[in-house]
């Protein structure tokens, strides 16, 4: 799809992730507020909204280890337990991309993919494919989905994105967070590094630390060299990791103005 964009709006960014259950209303609020208007001035954009789970997933899904696979009545339940804070958190995003005027439908991830050992295996993106040609803003989230190996597991956003893009091939992934960028000296933050490639990535990959807080799903390493995997499959897509706590950073991303660290070809 021509001018498709992915954008992820991250746990830590939308979420205090060293409380459980902590949302950043004022914060959902002006994101959502930027992506509309970022639609007004750019029409003719496609976007595809996704956000992380936060303090919400990631305390009850490293209890019950439900990443690694889920097989006992009691992992079982952890299952539900993760699924039950990922639909909260989504609910509220939801309501905030509403009450900012946004047509934003959630497509639940849980309902529709299915995995194996931990990577989507089936995901018909019929739904939201139509969602994006009657102009409307679908919204996925990282999620609890059925494996046919582990039983069950959790896939983040990015692993969603990854599929998303592999089929329908955007032009950019934004992937908007409390950091601006990957940094050589984090956390002093002096020295950004301002792209990575397939070529730099195990020059950078020291660079890549564990996310603050609680993170089950590989945190920011495990990220990259995903991302990195798919600009080495599809050079057109290029993806920004930036910071959105400062105000209008996620709109002038939407607007093609994003900076932070690039991953490309």
């Amino acid at each position: 799809m021509t001018d498709l964009t992915l954008l992820k709006l991250g746990g830590s960014l939308i979420t205090d992730k060293l409380r459980e259950r902590a949302p950043r209303a004022e914060v959902l609020a002006r994101l959502a507020d930027e992506i509309r208007a970022a639609l007004e001035q750019r029409p003719d954009l496609r976007l595809v909204l996704g956000h992380g789970s936060g303090s919400f997933g990631h305390v009850p899904a490293r209890r019950y280890g439900t990443r690694g696979g889920v097989r006992t009545p009691e992992q079982w339940r952890g299952f539900v337990a993760v699924w039950q804070q990922a639909r909260a958190l989504n609910q509220i995003v939801v309501e905030a991309l509403l009450d900012a005027g946004l047509p934003a439908i959630a497509l639940p991830p849980s309902a529709a993919v299915l995995a194996e050992d931990g990577r989507v295996k089936e995901w018909p993106l019929a739904p939201l494919t139509a969602a994006l040609d009657h102009r409307l803003v679908p919204v996925i989230n990282g999620d609890v989905i059925f494996d046919t190996l582990r039983g069950g597991t959790i896939l983040s956003t990015e692993d969603l994105f990854l599929h998303v893009a592999r089929c329908l091939h955007p032009r950019r992934i934004l992937l908007a967070g409390l950091e601006d960028g990957v940094y050589e000296d984090f956390p002093a933050r002096t020295r950004r590094v301002e792209r990575i490639t397939p070529r730099n990535f195990d020059t950078v990959l020291p660079f890549l630390g564990q996310s603050a807080g609680v993170d089950v799903t590989g945190g920011m390493a495990g990220k990259v060299r995903s991302l990195v995997e798919l600009a080495r499959e599809d050079a057109r897509i290029e993806t920004w990791i930036f910071s959105g706590e400062q105000p209008g950073a996620v709109q002038a991303a939407l607007l093609g103005e994003a900076r932070g660290t690039r991953i490309s070809a």
